[in-house]
């Protein structure tokens, strides 16, 4: 059996081709995952994104969760701000609120 080297040439270039695909995901899946900033969007989107980065993964003032979400690029007033706070920590939903020395703080419902 004889192998012109053009079909030699073929192989080795479909060969690479695949081991580029191949190993391009492997290598973008090993990384950290990015998030995608269009599914975070206004003050409840701005809130969502720092549960995903595991913000509230300790209890947080209210106060520490204004200037997160300000560092991230949500600038919003402390009002509407308070709004999609009590409603993702009423029941049954992503955070839980609690007051200790007649503060209240946020943390990730387990």
């Amino acid at each position: 059996m004889n192998i012109d080297d053009k079909t030699i040439k073929q192989i080795i270039s479909r060969l690479a081709k695949l081991e580029r695909a191949v190993f391009a995901q492997t290598k973008a899946k090993s990384g950290k995952t990015k998030l995608d900033p269009k599914k975070y969007k206004g003050a409840t989107g701005g809130i969502r994104l720092l549960v995903a980065e595991g913000f509230f993964n300790k209890k947080r003032s209210f106060t520490e969760i204004c200037k997160a979400l300000e560092g991230k690029g949500y600038h919003y007033s402390k009002q509407a701000v308070q709004t999609p706070l009590n409603r993702l920590s009423s029941k049954e939903k992503l955070l839980v609120a609690l007051t200790e020395k007649g503060r209240k703080l946020y943390a990730k419902r387990k």
